[in-house]
């Protein structure tokens, strides 16, 4: 159970602070192109890639909420999980190691791997870092 009063924090000033750090990383890149001064581009493109991240992040993270949900999955996911891990509760299991292992800021994620074909787990930080090549979040924490 997360509470309202972190959701709330989470939307209306994490989310919103991402968006709105990316949007000025935008505008701070475009304005470097323009005068053609490229002496902050790295601060720039570190700049765009956190808050984009962030912003990529919670907009999966408000995906995988629902009042209603709750409970295993079925169909195609619940036999992706029980081919990667063995079972429902064996992902559950990895999935909040991950998720209590994480120090700072940071995520844990399920993800589609393209190159293996089936779901992986890892801990994301930084809202952009440690994430492999390749892969596609299906749930966030």
């Amino acid at each position: 159970h997360i509470s309202a009063k972190i959701m709330e924090l989470h939307h209306s000033k994490h989310h919103q602070a991402y968006v709105d750090g990316a949007n000025k990383a935008l505008e701070n890149l475009a304005a470097a192109r323009q005068s053609g001064d490229f002496s902050k581009i790295n601060q720039f493109e570190k700049d765009l890639a956190f808050n984009l991240g962030g912003h990529s992040n919670h907009s999966v993270f408000w995906k995988n909420l629902s009042p209603n949900g709750g409970g295993e999955p079925g169909g195609e996911l619940a036999d992706a999980i029980a081919e990667a891990f063995g079972s429902f509760e064996d992902f559950k299991k990895q999935f909040t190691a991950v998720a209590t292992g994480i120090q700072g800021s940071g995520w844990a994620v399920l993800a589609y791997d393209t190159i293996s074909g089936g779901l992986i787990t890892f801990q994301l930080f930084d809202q952009q870092a440690n994430v492999p090549v390749g892969t596609y979040p299906i749930l966030m924490l």
